[in-house]
């Protein structure tokens, strides 16, 4: 099992601006000469030396200059780059770049291979503490570059979705019926199965939160999970085991691919 907590900043900003520090500490440079140089907070400067903020190419610049690092700071540029997915999900998201058949059940949202652009700004935008422009801009691209995938046919796609997210106002009356008629679109696809979760099925094991669960190209399965603290990916087989158990009674519990369509036509034709 692979576990991230989404509560750490990325390793590039903790050694970069732990880098920044020592450099400053180095060559007697206080952090107050530091920002006022810069023209940053000291708080700012704190956060970036800190690694809770990643370090901008201004402070950067302005600390190799100030303390004669020679470019040695500012070569960290390259390896700053706003990360595409949050650290807790990059792994997962090597293996999904791989697979050959992927099993979603979502309790909260809709699946982000299916996400419109609208949907996907409006999921970000929601995020706490929010990202900076530059991260934001960078994830909603790689969320829409992942929806690729569902155009390789010789790859199977499930999704199970709760009826209730679908219900669910994330924008105005117009972005939310495209965002309807995006999944009718897609699950007209002969490799995609699309089910939906009616509300008076009650309680059952999808609740206890997301799931996915992967077939890798040898033919393993892997299973991921979300919560507010982070991801997980599993490889253990009785781990697995107990997802893929917890997915197939999901699949049996909601509707079928064709009275999921119905169900999301319905809702389209009540508003």
């Amino acid at each position: 099992m692979t576990t991230h907590d989404n509560s750490r900043p990325p390793m590039q900003w903790r050694y970069c601006g732990n880098q920044i520090k020592r450099w400053r500490q180095r060559a007697g440079v206080s952090r107050e000469e530091l920002a006022n140089e810069a023209g940053y907070g000291l708080d700012s400067v704190k956060k970036m030396e800190q690694g809770f903020r990643r370090p901008t190419p201004r402070a950067l610049q302005v600390a190799d200059d100030m303390c004669d690092a020679q470019g040695m700071l500012v070569a960290a540029l390259g390896y700053l780059q706003p990360e595409k997915f949050a650290s807790y999900s990059q792994e997962y998201m090597g293996y999904e770049a791989e697979a050959v058949a992927l099993s979603f059940y979502q309790p909260l949202y809709v699946p982000g291979l299916l996400q419109t652009e609208e949907y996907v700004r409006a999921v970000l935008s929601a995020l706490v503490p929010p990202l900076d422009a530059e991260t934001f801009e960078e994830r909603v691209s790689a969320r829409l570059e992942r929806q690729a995938l569902l155009a390789h046919e010789r790859r199977s796609f499930s999704f199970v979705i709760e009826g209730e997210v679908l219900r669910r106002r994330f924008s105005d009356d117009a972005a939310w019926r495209r965002q309807l008629h995006r999944l009718l679109e897609v699950a007209e696809q002969r490799n995609v199965s699309l089910q939906v979760m009616p509300s008076d099925r009650g309680l059952h094991p999808g609740l206890r939160g997301p799931l996915v669960i992967l077939e890798t190209p040898e033919h393993k399965h892997l299973a991921y999970a979300e919560s507010q603290a982070g991801g997980a990916l599993y490889a253990d087989s009785e781990r697995v085991n107990v997802a893929m158990r917890r997915r197939d009674m999901i699949v049996g519990e909601a509707m079928c691919p064709r009275d999921s369509v119905q169900f999301i036509t319905k809702l389209l034709e009540e508003r």
